[in-house]
């Protein structure tokens, strides 16, 4: 495990010291991933969404160089507002803290300090994954190497449906990273449902999650990650339909355009919002709120049990 030089926000530093339910959050969700001012507010209800169900929120970022555990709503307000705030990766962490940056923390990164803090749960929208032609361009998300190193259980709606799922279910499989169904044997499609692909395991509430991180702890063997796939109810997904289309027009604008690398994603996430009028973000909100929720609920799950066994 990296070691990261961390301040921890007085809220998540208490329930650390208590061994009470955290639940880690990322911020590049605030900074890069939905538009201004909703951004903000989202970002709040999301750290509300974690506390209505009984556990401490830690969204994780970077404040002039400095990494924190825990951002007030002053330093969070800072990432969700300020221009130039950098997209920061694990590999980015050192030269941003070095040259004193702000930054927002992905997947990855944020997959990374929280372990680092003694995190044990993190809530997310979609992981990163294999892109669509990685057999030519090697394009393929740093979440999936860094989970499968990454003692963390990630709760998420899947990955995102842009990406090459299938492959990137392969990948999980090589690097050894669990992957269980939330009441669900089919993986989620982030915006949809199902992505149509089968999964070998599935539990039904958060104690049976709590079970699985217990065991996985027991088992020295298995260091990686436990992703968490959370779809959303058939009611609330975006139209499969309006989803196919526009990601087929993506994908032709995309080639179009020129666009490549990690700029893949967020020019095609922009397409999704402003072709669907909007459908597709609301999703998004959905789906990052329904996960906060369910983390939540697996912390306190897991700390109820840990001090059960500690008695």
């Amino acid at each position: 495990m990296t070691d990261f030089h961390l301040r921890y926000g007085t809220e998540v530093a208490q329930a650390l010291r208590e061994q009470g339910p955290v639940v880690a959050l990322e911020s590049t969700i605030v900074s890069h991933g939905l538009p201004r001012p909703d951004n903000l507010r989202v970002a709040r209800q999301i750290e509300q969404a974690v506390r209505d169900a009984g556990a401490v929120p830690a969204t994780i970022g970077m404040i002039a160089g400095e990494l924190v555990v825990g951002l007030d709503d002053t330093e969070l307000t800072r990432l969700a507002t300020a221009d130039g705030v950098t997209k920061l990766s694990v590999r980015d962490l050192a030269p941003a803290a070095a040259t004193g940056a702000d930054g927002a923390t992905t997947v990855a990164a944020t997959s990374a300090v929280a372990a680092t803090a003694g995190i044990g749960l993190f809530a997310t929208g979609g992981l990163g994954g294999v892109h669509r032609e990685a057999a030519q361009t090697f394009d393929e998300s740093a979440d999936l190497v860094t989970l499968a190193r990454t003692p963390i259980a990630v709760v998420c709606a899947g990955v995102k449906s842009i990406l090459d799922v299938g492959a990137t279910l392969e990948r999980l499989e090589t690097l050894g990273v669990s992957v269980v169904g939330y009441r669900s044997r089919r993986f989620p499609g982030f915006f949809v449902t199902d992505s149509g692909f089968d999964l070998d395991w599935s539990v039904d509430s958060p104690e049976r999650v709590a079970d699985v991180l217990a065991a996985r702890g027991q088992h020295r063997a298995h260091h990686g990650g436990l992703i968490v796939a959370n779809p959303l109810p058939t009611d609330e997904q975006l139209d499969p339909d309006l989803h196919d289309r526009t990601l087929t027009e993506g994908l032709a604008l995309l080639e179009r355009d020129g666009v490549t690398g990690k700029a893949v994603t967020p020019y095609l996430l922009s397409h999704f919002h402003s072709a669907t009028q909007g459908a597709s973000l609301a999703v998004n909100v959905r789906i990052i709120l329904r996960n906060a929720d369910l983390a939540a609920r697996i912390a306190v799950a897991a700390a109820r049990r840990h001090a059960v066994a500690s008695t």
